[in-house]
């Protein structure tokens, strides 16, 4: 564990804390109704990523192959091999104008088709227009940011990024917690991406201001990064990954406000929340690790990057399993209790089941970042397969079974393809 990786496991361990914290709020202040469009809006921005089209990834990783003969100097600007400081440029200028479009995208499209989804609601007295359509504008401004953060990791700046993320987190709950107890309600989440992206220009400008201006402002004299005959080819893979991913992560929750109404979205919807912070919890020993993949692949040790994913497969599994027995006896209790937190989230058998489904998940993402680190996508198969299965089978099961028949459709498709992976 280095600087990093316990900044993004502190990261994620607060957000393991605040998940209740905020659940509670949310349970306490929100109608069901309320919730079901609070939970609902974030499955809708989701659909952001058939805009990203993976190219965030694909930016960290090639930054990463340039950054091995490059670094920060006692000025804060990039100093190095004056090829890969050109290659980098102009990297950093494919980003800024590949998000510059789809946040202009993502704002329209979404806008239009939040409105065009929420209004086939037959509930008609909640007021949602305006929070939609301000957290569709402010939802595109920080999509943009998603350029920058990605030059920054692949530049392996991973400690000052998960130490901005740790803070961001807690800065985030507060501001969160705060406007869901003034009762800004459907509000509350415009409220959370407007303080997030004052946060991020403050952090930005102080730390990184020299080190964008070097990168901006740099003649890409010497060598370029060839968006169509590099990045596309490893591109488009991770794109169709990343589509088939809201298959797989974002489709519960709009399926069931579609056809069982807002309250069962809203319990579907805060139970995911509680179960991706365990996912996440995992990923923080990987995620850090991903420009020291691609700097270890460029400088062909092969050993030491065995080495090193074995170690943190074996850590992943472990953490995963323990946070998934916690998370479920935390679910019982509460239904043993009666607690009325019970009566927002889902049942203990579709809990469960979907707990049973993320450890496989889990499990597999070190693979994932150990094979994207060669700049290659040989799980492209394996994301369309499981984008459609699991998509089919929420979209059928949900729509006949609800979200018992959505957990086990997921568990079933996942235990089927997880010896492929392997």
């Amino acid at each position: 564990m280095d600087r990093a990786v316990l900044y993004a496991l502190l990261a994620r361990v607060w957000g393991f804390a605040a998940g209740p914290i905020s659940a509670i709020l949310i349970a306490a202040k929100f109608t069901p109704t309320i919730q079901g469009f609070y939970y609902t809006f974030g499955s809708i921005l989701a659909l952001q990523t058939f805009a990203e089209l993976g190219i965030g990834v694909a930016i960290t990783q090639f930054a990463s192959h340039e950054w091995a003969n490059l670094r920060i100097g006692e000025n804060r600007r990039i100093e190095g091999h004056p090829d890969s400081l050109s290659r980098l440029a102009s990297l950093a200028q494919i980003a800024i104008k590949w998000y510059s479009i789809i946040a202009f995208i993502v704002i329209v499209g979404l806008s239009i088709g939040g409105y065009i989804f929420f209004s086939q609601s037959s509930t008609q007295y909640v007021s949602w227009k305006l929070p939609w359509i301000s957290l569709c504008i402010l939802s595109g401004i920080n999509l943009f940011t998603i350029a920058i953060w990605s030059l920054l990791e692949g530049c392996n700046q991973v400690s000052n990024i998960y130490f901005y993320r740790f803070f961001q987190g807690l800065f985030g709950s507060l501001v969160v917690w705060s406007a869901i107890l003034i009762g800004a309600d459907l509000w509350t989440a415009s409220i959370m991406t407007f303080a997030g992206l004052i946060y991020a220009g403050f952090f930005l400008r102080r730390n990184y201001w020299e080190f964008f201006k070097t990168l901006l402002l740099t003649k890409s004299e010497g060598p370029r990064v060839s968006w169509r005959t590099e990045i596309l080819p490893f591109q488009w893979r991770l794109a169709i990954s990343w589509v088939c991913g809201y298959f797989i992560f974002s489709f519960f929750t709009p399926v069931l406000f579609h056809y069982h109404g807002p309250v069962i979205a809203g319990q579907m919807g805060m139970t995911w929340s509680l179960v991706s912070v365990l996912s996440s919890i995992g990923s923080a020993w990987v995620s850090p690790r991903v420009p020291q993949f691609g700097m270890l692949v460029a400088q062909k040790r092969y050993d030491e990057l065995d080495r090193l994913f074995w170690r943190l497969t074996i850590i992943v599994t472990s953490i995963t399993i323990l946070g998934a027995a916690a998370m479920l006896l935390l679910v019982l209790g509460l239904n043993y209790y009666d607690h009325f937190l019970a009566r927002r989230l889902l049942s203990p058998l579709p809990t469960t089941i979907f707990l049973m489904a993320t450890i496989i998940y889990t499990v597999c993402g070190p693979m994932a970042t150990y094979l994207r680190a060669h700049k290659k996508e040989p799980l492209l198969f394996i994301s369309v397969l499981l984008g459609v299965l699991v998509g089919l089978s929420t979209w059928l099961l949900g729509k006949y079974y609800s979200a018992l028949g959505m957990a086990a459709g997921y568990l079933t498709i996942y235990a089927m393809i997880f010896p492929m992976i392997v």
